[in-house]
C-alpha cells in the first residue's frame, strides 16, 4: 500500500501504488533494512507464486509461455528477461563450481593445469557470449519464420535458452560419470532426449507449423545456431584457459 498522500517525484496526490501523473510507484523508503530487502526479493524473485508457476510452465509445456506472452497474458507468469537472469545466474553458478573440480574436462586432460581457466570462462566469459548469442538464435528463426516480427522470436529465444539451461545444469554432473557408468549416460541421453522433442514442440506451439515443418525448420535454425556457439565458445574457452 502507498505510504503518503502526495507524489515525492511530482507532488501530484496520489493515494494508489502508482503515481496517476508520472507513474513513479509510490514506496517508503524510510524502513528497516530487512523489509527493502524483502521487498527486493520479492520483486526479482517472484516470490509471490509466480516463479514456480511459471518453471513449472517453462518445463511442462514448451512454447506455452512465448505464446502467453505475445497474447498479452503476461500476469501469471515472470517477464521473460527477468526469468533468464534467474535461471543464468542459478546455471552459471552450478556449472562455475563444477569446472573448478575438474569435472566438465574431457578425460585425460590435467585439472590442475585447466580446471581453473575452465570455471573461469565459465564464470566471467560464457554468461556474456550467451546473451550476444541470444539475438543471433532470433534472428535465425526470423529467416525461417519471416511473417512473424523479430520480437516474437526474441522473446521465444530467451524461454528456449532459459529452458535449456535447466535441463543442462542437470545434464553437467553427469559429465564424467557418464563414460563410466551406462545408467549416468542414460540420464544424459535421456535428458538430451527430452530437450530435443522440447524444442521441437515449443516451434509447434508458438509459429503453429506442423509437426514436419517444426522440425525441419527448427533441424535448420539449429544447425548454424550450434555452429555458430562451437566455433564462438571453442575460441574464447582455448583463449582463456590458455591465458590463465
Amino acid at each position: 500500500m502507498p505510504n503518503c498522500t502526495n507524489c515525492p517525484n511530482c507532488n501530484t496526490p496520489a493515494d494508489a501504488l502508482y503515481c496517476p501523473n508520472c507513474g513513479q510507484k509510490n514506496i517508503d523508503l524510510q524502513r528497516p533494512l530487512y523489509e527493502l530487502l524483502k521487498e527486493v526479493a520479492y520483486e526479482t524473485f517472484d516470490l509471490d507464486g509466480r516463479a514456480l508457476r511459471t518453471v513449472v510452465t517453462l518445463l511442462r509445456r514448451p512454447g506455452v509461455l512465448t505464446s502467453e506472452f505475445l497474447a498479452g497474458r503476461r500476469r501469471r507468469y515472470t517477464p521473460p528477461f527477468r526469468l533468464y537472469l534467474v535461471i543464468s545466474l542459478l546455471f552459471f553458478f552450478v556449472a562455475t563450481w563444477l569446472a573448478g573440480q575438474g569435472i566438465l574436462l574431457e578425460q585425460g586432460q590435467d585439472p590442475a593445469a585447466l580446471a581453473a581457466g575452465q570455471a573461469r570462462f565459465m564464470s566471467d566469459e560464457l554468461p556474456r557470449l550467451m546473451f550476444v548469442l541470444m539475438p543471433v538464435f532470433a534472428l535465425l528463426l526470423k529467416i525461417a519464420f519471416s511473417n512473424r516480427f523479430y520480437f516474437d522470436h526474441l522473446i521465444f529465444s530467451v524461454h528456449t535458452h532459459s529452458a535449456a539451461y535447466v535441463v543442462l545444469g542437470f545434464m553437467l554432473p553427469f559429465e564424467q560419470l557418464a563414460s563410466q557408468s551406462p545408467i549416468a549416460l542414460l540420464i544424459q541421453v535421456g535428458l538430451m532426449l527430452y530437450l530435443l522433442f522440447y524444442f521441437i514442440t515449443a516451434v509447434h506451439q508458438v509459429y503453429r507449423a506442423s509437426w514436419l515443418v517444426s522440425a525441419a525448420k527448427f533441424g535448420g535454425v539449429m544447425l548454424f545456431y550450434m555452429a555458430a556457439l562451437s566455433l564462438t565458445i571453442e575460441t574464447t574457452s582455448s583463449l582463456t584457459i590458455l591465458a590463465d
